[in-house]
């Protein structure tokens, strides 16, 4: 076994391959950036080693680098987690040229898997069922177009080269595919450094199953069940549960002896995910092999009680796996819910920021929480926007599902736009409880989980009424109340009752709501709708306990990112309050729907239009990348674009206005 280990990785994978090697009494060196400098990766390692600056492309990508950090360390080894190198053919040569054990498989295996159409001409002569499709090396456009074409439309264009969801399209018909395709190898090219696309048949309904296996150096293989991954936005997994609902043992079997021959065609080692269509009929069709351990492994964990990450490094020290498939069963249910810094209800645009308020549900035997940060830690647009991933199990599916959705509700965030309401959503909305399953659920779902709230807005308006009172009226030292007669509670007025007035937006909606204060035994009476609410309250910290009508309640405020907004959390769910500021007539309110500015600090990838030249309504203009995706600004309606204010290259803040679009003008002379 080694006695030190390298993690070429950051984030929440990187803690969790340290937290099993110290328990194995295997000494850990991280690498960081300079955004990474004081993550809780690197706190928790023995050692680290700087590696770059920010952008992943000069520090995690760079495979030198990281294994000179090894050699320097006396690192035995090098654990890739997933994405950055994992699966980069290249850099397991690298490990093996200065005789540094790779934690992966072997590098013909990974070159075999990296290429999605070599895989599927391997999996096809291993007698492993495949989706209809076209996987050439010819990647004339036009031969690609007339595969889809005869193969009759929606198709599915999928980078070669591809993961996460990462230069894929859906294509429902032949007058988008060229738009298409071009978007997916440009989005493939600066993703992977590689545009060679392949076309499969795209299944309306079918549900992504996936095979957990593992195999070592001996010739041993087993499969440890399944994964369901449908419920996906931009091809990206939002939650997973095993074992799979509503499969037979013999579909379970079936595709589990299918994904163990699959790996074993390859001469797999270690641990690999075979991933599968399964269509309604009970068929299912080889996807793709991922290479590495995946995001969702933890549910894994939960039903088969064993560590993957431990498993792992057994294999790659030479050990035998440490049991055999009939030594193997399935033990209740697990959920995995994906934390993200994005904003469901913005087309998952992600966000950036401090995370000034961060509080975990408490864990326990059902309850994991897998994480790379900490509260006031920064969520930067150089990587992925992943917070956490929330793990729940329980004897059974019901069961772990009503702790998955109260484990949601214990989990609090501030300071960036969270999807936590929106995963709410999912895992209480009757389609998911019945296991509804497909990989379009988010979309035919989607009025039950976009721009949801089950807060009661009265007692929202109630609670931060009285939050504003307390915090900036009625403040209290360490021992006395303040002496300014204005922020006293005595009520004191010279001719009217002390009344403060509120108008706060929620949801874009403003509200009023006004705090009377009655003498300090007699508390507050809050004005809301013509309703006169006896209430009493006190604030600690964050914590505002009141009671309103006779009715106790509790909630926690969260308003240390800046001065005009604030959140409140409750047992429903979080809702973020805005104080709406008097108007004075200073504000330029000259910039129009028409005026295009960043949705998020980001770069530059494309400008496809000069000055004054016509455009299209719908037609791309401008394309930026941030957190890894590239986003495509399109235009509102037929006109020109009348000022250009960034190049390609360019470094933008969130904000920043990019051009001017004139709208509905005379054509300008070609």
């Amino acid at each position: 076994m080694f006695n030190k280990i390298l993690i070429a990785n950051r984030g929440e994978i990187a803690c969790r391959v340290i937290k099993t090697a110290k328990q194995m009494g295997i000494r850990t060196v991280a690498v960081y950036s300079d955004a990474d400098r004081t993550a809780r990766h690197v706190t928790l390692a023995d050692e680290a080693i700087h590696i770059g600056s920010s952008p992943s492309s000069d520090s995690y990508l760079v495979g030198e680098r990281i294994v000179n950090a090894a050699l320097k360390t006396g690192a035995q080894a090098i654990h890739p987690g997933y994405g950055f190198l994992s699966e980069n053919a290249d850099f397991a040569q690298a490990c093996a040229d200065n005789d540094l054990v790779f934690i992966g498989p072997p590098i013909n295996a990974i070159k075999a898997m990296g290429s999605k159409s070599a895989a599927k001409n391997i999996m096809s002569d291993a007698d492993v069922p495949l989706v209809p499709g076209y996987h050439g090396d010819d990647q004339n456009p036009a031969l690609i177009k007339q595969a889809a074409d005869d193969m009759g439309y929606p198709v599915l264009l999928k980078a070669v080269a591809g993961g996460g969801g990462k230069g894929m399209r859906q294509v429902w018909s032949s007058d988008e595919f060229e738009q298409a395709l071009n978007e997916a190898k440009r989005e493939s090219m600066a993703s992977f450094g590689n545009d060679d696309m392949l076309v499969e048949k795209y299944l309306t309904q079918p549900r992504h199953i996936e095979v957990q296996v593992f195999c070592d150096q001996h010739g041993n293989g087993v499969y440890l069940f399944e994964r369901d991954c449908s419920v996906q936005r931009r091809h990206q997994k939002v939650v997973e549960e095993a074992p799979a609902p509503n499969i037979t043992q013999e579909q379970r079997e079936a595709m589990g002896e299918t994904a163990v021959r699959a790996a074993q065609a390859i001469e797999y080692e270690g641990a690999g995910t075979v991933e599968f269509l399964f269509d309604s009929d009970g068929s299912f069709y080889f996807m793709e092999m991922n290479t590495r351990l995946q995001v969702e492994h933890p549910v894994t964990e939960m039903i088969t009680g064993q560590d993957l990450v431990q498993w792992q490094l057994q294999v790659a020290s030479g050990e035998t796996l440490p049991l055999e498939q009939q030594q193997l069963s399935i033990h209740g249910h697990a959920f995995e819910a994906r934390v993200y810094a994005e904003d469901p209800d913005n087309d998952f645009l992600p966000t950036t920021g401090t995370l000034t308020t961060l509080r975990t549900p408490e864990e326990n035997d059902f309850v994991r929480v897998d994480t790379g940060v900490v509260e006031n830690d920064e969520v930067s647009p150089f990587y992925d926007p992943m917070i956490a991933k929330l793990i729940v199990w329980d004897k059974d599916r019901d069961h772990a599902l009503a702790r998955t959705a109260q484990a949601l509700r214990d989990y609090q965030i501030h300071g960036v736009t969270t999807n936590l309401n929106f995963l709410h959503n999912i895992v209480s909305c009757a389609p998911f409880a019945n296991a509804e399953l497909d990989t379009g659920f988010i979309e035919k779902h989607a009025d039950a989980l976009f721009n949801q709230n089950t807060i009661d807005l009265d007692t929202a308006l109630a609670h931060a009424g009285l939050y504003l009172t307390l915090k900036n009226h009625c403040l209290v030292s360490d021992d006395h109340i303040k002496s300014d007669p204005w922020n006293s509670r005595n009520a004191w007025r010279m001719n009217q009752a002390n009344c403060h007035r509120y108008e706060l937006q929620i949801n874009n909606q403003v509200h009023s709501v006004a705090i009377e204060e009655l003498r300090a035994d007699q508390g507050f009476v809050v004005h809301l709708n013509e309703q006169a609410i006896p209430a009493q309250a006190t604030l600690n910290d964050k914590h505002l306990s009141c009671t309103l009508d006779g009715h106790k309640q509790k909630v926690l405020v969260s308003d240390n990112i800046n001065a005009d907004e604030f959140v409140i959390f409750s047992e429903h769910g979080s809702i973020t309050v805005q104080p709406v500021q008097p108007d004075c007539g200073d504000e330029d309110n000259t910039a129009g729907a028409n005026h295009f500015v960043a949705p998020m600090n980001g770069t530059i990838i494309e400008v496809l239009v000069g000055l004054n030249e016509a455009v299209s309504k719908d037609q791309p203009i401008v394309i930026m990348e941030a957190m890894k995706m590239q986003h495509t600004m399109l235009a509102p309606a037929d006109g020109m674009v009348s000022e250009l204010y960034c190049q390609q290259g360019d470094l933008v803040d969130g904000g920043t206005q990019l051009l001017n679009f004139e709208a509905n003008q005379t054509s300008p002379t070609q």
